[in-house]
């Protein structure tokens, strides 16, 4: 399945939403990190910084069209306000594609009780994120300090650099190749000591996530949380680094009581049907076009 995680390219050709609906899009998110054409993002919440006080002009238009065409809202990333506009404007059910409970971590991108409230009652589902940062970013931040504060002692020890994702992003193909394999190499010999420092400083862990899981679904219900990785966006936490560990997942689930029809809906029943209700929205008002 295709997502959009940033309107910004729709530009301000109305005809792209049906262009990327053709395209196979079938989630799109109006703003990323940074304000769009259409949309305030959550990233204003840090500087009071507003460009639309919610959505644009234009990004209402995209929303009909979303609707229309059969493309769900995603409201992971744009401003609580914003998000309180789509609910609102939405004809169809509305998702979070990976956000998570702001109850229990204070972060932006996390929703907190009333936009919960918002999804659900739209029909629609919110993907718990298991991004470390957004389960517990206290944990998070502890633990990044002690790894990289073992990675820096250990790569210097062996002439080996440690370099952040921004600075891996500046070096060419070829030069990210031969860095990769020496991070590898860096990764090995620290591994003693990255495993040491777990029982002082651990790391975020499925258990945090389904703690998340567990507050909305006590919160706005079984029907309306599901669950996401971002593996390409940072995403991935002790238990569940990668799809080989999936099953981690399911098995603190069912730890804490969760049926299996349950558990069916959390891994894609929620979101199948809210895709399934999006369809037959646009349906609808294809017919009375």
């Amino acid at each position: 399945m295709i997502g959009v995680e940033n309107g910004y390219p729709l530009g301000n050709d109305l005809a792209n939403v049906k262009k990327f609906y053709d395209q196979g899009a079938r989630y799109i998110s109006l703003a990323h990190n940074g304000h769009s054409q259409l949309s305030d993002s959550n990233t204003g919440e840090a500087d009071g910084v507003y460009l639309h006080n919610g959505i644009s002009e234009l990004g209402k238009q995209v929303i009909d069209l979303m609707n229309y065409y059969g493309i769900m809202v995603d409201i992971s990333h744009p401003s609580k306000e914003a998000i309180r506009q789509m609910a609102e404007r939405s004809k169809a059910p509305i998702i979070a594609s990976h956000s998570s409970a702001r109850a229990l971590c204070d972060h932006s991108r996390n929703l907190d009780d009333e936009q919960l409230e918002w999804v659900k009652k739209s029909g629609g589902v919110v993907q718990t994120v298991a991004f470390s940062s957004y389960l517990n970013t206290e944990k998070h931040n502890a633990h990044k300090k002690a790894k990289d504060s073992v990675l820096q002692m250990v790569g210097k020890a062996n002439n080996i650099p440690v370099l952040d994702k921004y600075q891996m992003r500046a070096l060419s193909f070829d030069e990210l190749q031969a860095y990769l394999l020496q991070r590898k190499a860096l990764m090995n010999l620290a591994a003693p000591q990255l495993e040491e420092i777990k029982t002082t400083y651990p790391p975020v862990s499925v258990i945090d996530l389904v703690d998340h899981i567990d507050y909305i679904k006590n919160k706005i219900g079984i029907d309306h949380v599901g669950i996401s990785s971002d593996f390409d966006g940072g995403g991935g936490i002790e238990g569940w680094q990668d799809a080989s560990e999936t099953l981690n997942v399911t098995k603190e689930l069912v730890k804490r009581g969760y049926t299996q029809d349950e558990i069916e809906k959390i891994w894609g029943g929620n979101l199948l049907r809210v895709m399934e209700e999006v369809e037959a929205v646009a349906k609808d008002l294809q017919k009375g076009a």
